[in-house]
């Protein structure tokens, strides 16, 4: 049987349900300006569903976003208040990680967005700078490119603390990247920085197993936490969007997701997790699921 790390599910979309106000472009940043009790209690929720990593809701807390905003004067301090949050939930639960959440530069799934790298490294270093003494390891989230894989892992190199690389792939074909590039392109990439973990983020649960094949052959350990979105829309690739742009889906059940969750287990995955739309009771269910399976959660 398997030793398996249980992340947490949705942080940003959970937050902005559990708000119940209309969504903004700085998307769960808003919530935590406005309702920063929300944040210690999700990761609360996931820690008792049976999670052992609390990821930090500062996947959207990057100056560009906030300067957008108007309010990037707030940027430090909105770093520390979504670590705060993490922490003081895995305070109170008594065990477990926090990771650091790094999230793509100009928007989520635009690849033509993205820094040429060296000016990436430089934005993200500063983000590992200032939190990474609170933080257990960092989890690179949602890359879409070979050239945003490399930025960001630029910017982590002196983090001193574990670096997983999550990647996001098209709706319909897990072995590509939302750029188009091939999975399997990113394996230089992984040789050479040498990330701890390399997992599939953000993509639609039944492309997943396609991607985790070409992930297991780059010799680190891998795993997926996928979303439960009918699709990434149009709308959303605008400029600024906001999360009503997308859809959840109605079949992607605690039950449908975890079992899907096992067989990602069986091709060898030693990390298991959600991502937007997958909240505490499927992190539950898999929880439930991997014990009854013999599997440790660790």
């Amino acid at each position: 049987m398997s030793r398996v790390t249980l992340m947490d599910g949705s942080i940003g979309q959970e937050l902005v349900k559990r708000a119940g106000d209309r969504p903004t472009p700085l998307w769960s940043t808003t919530v935590m300006m406005e309702k920063p009790d929300l944040v210690a209690g999700l990761h609360r929720d996931y820690f008792a569903a049976g999670a052992t990593v609390a990821t930090a809701n500062t996947y959207a807390v990057l100056r560009d976003r906030l300067v957008r905003a108007g309010v990037e004067e707030r940027f430090e301090d909105l770093l520390a208040a979504a670590v705060d949050g993490a922490v003081a939930a895995r305070e109170a639960f008594g065990a477990g990680r926090v990771a650091g959440a790094l999230g793509p530069l100009g928007a989520s799934y635009r690849p033509d967005l993205c820094p040429d790298p060296q000016e990436a490294g430089a934005i993200y270093a500063e983000i590992v700078g200032l939190i990474r003494d609170r933080v257990d390891l960092f989890l690179i989230e949602t890359v879409v490119s070979v050239k945003h894989a490399i930025g960001a892992l630029e910017g982590t190199k002196e983090a001193g603390k574990p670096v997983w690389l999550a990647v996001s792939t098209m709706d319909g074909d897990g072995t590509r990247l939302r750029s188009g590039e091939g999975v399997d392109d990113l394996a230089p990439v992984v040789a050479d920085f040498a990330p701890e973990a390399v997992l599939i983020n953000c993509t639609r649960p039944e492309v997943v197993a396609d991607g985790l094949e070409i992930l297991k052959g780059f010799g680190v350990p891998f795993g997926a936490y996928a979303n439960g979105f009918t699709r990434i829309s149009e709308g959303f690739l605008e400029e600024a969007p906001t999360v009503d742009a997308l859809q959840e889906r109605a079949d992607m059940t605690p039950d449908a997701y975890a079992r899907l969750a096992l067989t990602w287990v069986d091709q060898g995955a030693t990390i298991l997790g959600g991502c937007c739309e997958i909240g505490p009771a499927h992190i539950a269910e898999i929880a439930t699921r991997l014990r009854a399976a013999g599997h440790q959660i660790i």
